[in-house]
């Protein structure tokens, strides 16, 4: 432990006067020119909270400074005539010590301080790269990002995934699926066959979509086909713009069995000849189902046929 003796001297009042002048400069600007508060916040903050770090000695004894943020809080709450809560300056230093290493241009200034206040809950660098990276692409608002942290959505992107978005290579329509998916059971009920199952998939559609990724439209539920005399359905046909494809979807509340792979292989080469057309990509198979079985991927042939599980939680949609 590092203790903190606080003493109000010159060293103290020039740390200060340095955090004040900046929240100062920071709010003149807002004013001045209303189109670029969020940069505004952002850069001053971020020097905030590097203040904070040098007065309190470095990084590692900032972590038992909250004594002289104390005082600092204090004293601007009654300079400044506004609430500058001991919270947010450590705000600000957590904002400065988890971006300094990536240097001031890795803060990506179109998203808020809010955005970045529920960010700063989490330690991993490439996790919190991802979350900017959705909420700028999907222009999520900082209540949508909170949900997406909670469901832990980059927890249950494969490792392979997060391989490529570290390394910023081409990623693919599968890499984005979650394993496992989450469900929202708005029944309040176990869910024990397939139709309520597709009940709750379908009640809370955009939900649903957003666990397999981006771009993806809805095309049809049990949809129908015919092969030779007989008609079968597609429990759901979606195409993905953002890859140029169909994915044909199917959903088992048991464990995978050796038959749906076969099942949706000819549902995938009947939408390939007939569904889709020659400037489309392959449609991909995904088969979402209670428990996975590792040992029939290894023995399924086609690569275009993907496998991942659903997890049920209990949610109010209202």
């Amino acid at each position: 432990m590092y203790p903190i003796l606080i003493v109000k001297g010159c060293g103290f009042m020039n740390y200060y006067e340095k955090i004040k002048e900046e929240l100062i400069d920071n709010e003149l600007t807002k004013k001045a020119k209303d189109y670029s508060k969020n940069k505004s916040d952002l850069k001053h903050y971020y020097n905030v909270g590097k203040i904070i770090v040098e007065a309190q000695g470095g990084e590692e004894r900032a972590k038992y400074g909250d004594g002289l943020i104390k005082e600092y809080s204090k004293k601007l709450m009654i300079d400044l005539n506004e609430k500058c809560s001991e919270r947010n300056l450590r705000n600000m230093r957590q904002f400065y010590v988890t971006f300094k290493d990536e240097k001031w241009n890795a803060v990506r200034t179109n998203l808020s301080w809010t955005h970045y206040r529920e960010l700063l809950v989490l330690n991993n660098i490439n996790e919190i790269s991802y979350y900017i990276d959705i909420s700028i692409r999907q222009n999520l608002g900082y209540r949508e990002l909170h949900e997406r942290i909670k469901n832990k959505e980059y927890q249950r992107l494969d490792d392979t995934t997060k391989n490529k978005l570290i390394k910023k290579e081409e990623t693919n329509v599968i890499d984005f699926v979650k394993n496992p998916i989450v469900i929202r059971n708005s029944l309040n009920k176990e869910i024990t066959e397939e139709k309520y199952l597709k009940k709750l998939i379908f009640e809370d559609l955009e939900f649903f979509l957003s666990e397999l990724g981006t771009g993806y439209t809805f095309v049809g539920r049990e949809y129908k086909i015919k092969i030779g005399e007989r008609y079968y359905f597609i429990d759901m046909l979606l195409f993905n713009v953002k890859y140029n494809c169909y994915i044909v979807l199917e959903f088992k509340i048991t464990e995978l069995k050796a038959r749906d792979y076969g099942q949706i292989e000819m549902y995938m080469n009947y939408v390939n000849k007939v569904v889709k057309s020659s400037l489309h990509e392959n449609t991909i198979g995904i088969i979402i189902c209670k428990k996975d079985n590792k040992l029939l991927l290894e023995y399924c042939s086609d690569p275009r046929i993907f496998s991942t599980t659903y997890e049920i939680c209990f949610y109010n949609i209202n």
